[in-house]
């Protein structure tokens, strides 16, 4: 099957995301992560390559985070293929076309070549701006995916006696779900 990396899927929709709070916003790796339901040691490593690409911008420290390095009408889906895989090629041949005797005369070098072209165009065309403007509901999309933590207030008076045995749940604070089942981790106190 001919496709991408799964890191460049992720880097894809990191980039996605940035474009989508606007420019100048800068944002955590976390949040990224959280948000966009990637695993936060991709997010790291993906946003390392991006930013040695010059797609990104990160600023360490307490106001630290991560923003599109220009805007996002300047940054392709073709950018970040590039950064992420090397470019775009559909056959070995089209990338180095004299490590065949046959390119000269071959039909399907010429072929791969001609569908490589087109494939590049099009990537190089869609722009980030473009792509988060597209669907405004997919951020909200993903924040309903994120667990709400729930925090009971304090009592107010004493608490009654409790019957002996008795607990009461308390929500952790915490973006992991418990045993898949869709809700919030709970512990017994």
């Amino acid at each position: 099957m001919l496709g991408i990396r799964r890191e460049t899927d992720y880097a894809v929709r990191t980039i996605l995301h940035l474009a989508s709070v606007g420019e100048g916003v800068s944002v955590t790796v976390r949040d990224i992560a959280m948000l966009r339901r990637l695993p936060l040691s991709f997010v790291r490593r993906i946003v390392a390559r991006l930013g040695a690409a010059g797609i990104v911008e990160t600023t360490r420290g307490m106001r630290g985070g991560v923003q599109l390095a220009r805007p996002a009408t300047d940054i392709s889906l073709l950018d970040v293929i590039g950064a992420m895989e090397g470019g775009v090629t559909l056959n070995p041949c089209v990338a180095t076309p004299h490590t065949c005797p046959l390119s000269d005369s071959c039909p399907a070098q010429r072929a791969w070549t001609d569908a490589t072209r087109v494939l590049q165009d099009h990537l190089a065309s869609v722009r980030f701006s473009a792509l988060a403007g597209v669907d405004r509901r997919h951020i909200p999309a993903h924040r309903a995916l994120i667990p709400v933590t729930v925090e009971r207030p304090a009592a107010a008076k004493p608490a009654a006696a409790k019957p002996a045995g008795a607990r009461r749940a308390v929500v952790k604070p915490s973006a992991r779900r418990s045993a898949g089942k869709g809700r919030p981790a709970v512990r017994g106190v």
